[in-house]
């Protein structure tokens, strides 16, 4: 099962990210931890991420894809895996489908701006000031919310109709959000 969840921050994609990974027995892929342990061992991709991680750039999506191709060979990825914080760019998400990666389920955790608003504000750190979050919800609207539909007609226009692409209501309780992402899964 190899699942991709997508959602504005402070949707409870983290949240429902760990009930599915421990649920079905597969490794969240973030692929920010994954940068950071191929800096770490010294790899190949993880020399030239760090140059332009120095160089206070944005690391690739060729650098990322690599990245991402090398992490799903491991063996705990052999039943899938559930990829965080990829991809946010249709650039991004096509590069997957040419490296062959197929993707089984998108799931879209839809939550309005005002709740994700609510919901973050209430933290008090620097980066939940409402304009702040305002600012991230603007981002991923314009960068990573393309990818829905994107994966909705990737999915129609498939051969085997995959991924399959469902909206799950994230204004509901944790409980219910999970309920609903259990009658797709399944």
């Amino acid at each position: 099962m190899k699942v991709i969840l997508l959602g504005p921050p402070g949707a409870g994609k983290g949240t429902q990210a760990s009930f599915i990974t421990e649920t079905f027995g597969i490794p969240q892929i973030s692929t920010g931890d994954m940068l950071r342990a191929a800096v770490k061992a010294g790899t190949a991709l993880g020399i030239a991420a760090k140059k332009i991680m120095d160089a206070g750039k944005l690391v690739s999506d060729d650098i990322i894809i690599g990245l991402v191709q090398e992490r799903i060979l491991e063996a705990d990825c052999k039943n899938g895996f559930l990829l965080d914080g990829f991809p946010r760019t249709i650039p991004q998400a096509q590069a997957l489908k040419d490296a062959h990666i197929e993707i089984d389920f998108v799931l879209e955790i839809r939550v309005s701006d005002d709740e994700v608003v609510q919901r973050l504000s209430g933290r008090q750190r620097e980066d939940d000031q409402e304009e702040t979050i305002r600012k991230r919800l603007l981002v991923y609207w314009e960068q990573t919310a393309p990818l829905i539909d994107y994966y909705q007609e990737l999915g129609k226009h498939s051969k085997n109709h995959k991924p399959v692409f469902q909206m799950i209501d994230g204004a509901l309780s944790v409980d219910a959000v999970r309920d609903q992402i259990l009658k797709v899964l399944m």
